[in-house]
């Protein structure tokens, strides 16, 4: 992928950010749009949520809807070992 421009943004108390106007620019970050936020161990992506597939979509959707039975201290010890 090409990168077209390097900004920099400030974080606020309540953890926001201003996306720069020339990058707003790009499809799919108008005003009212919704992106997808994705989280890795360096860095954090942005992308709007039309670039994301469907099968994105379901392992995020599948994610939320597991993690109320996955995030338990029993399934943290069955799993302790392995």
């Amino acid at each position: 992928m090409e990168l077209l421009e390097i900004k920099s943004a400030k974080i606020t108390e309540k953890g926001q950010i201003a996306i720069p106007k020339s990058i707003r620019k790009l499809e799919g970050f108008r005003e009212g749009s919704k992106v997808a936020i994705l989280a890795f161990k360096d860095r954090i992506e942005l992308k709007p949520m039309k670039q994301i597939t469907k099968t994105a979509l379901t392992a995020l959707a599948s994610e939320k809807v597991l993690a109320k039975d996955w995030n338990t201290e029993e399934e943290d010890e069955a799993w302790k070992g392995l």
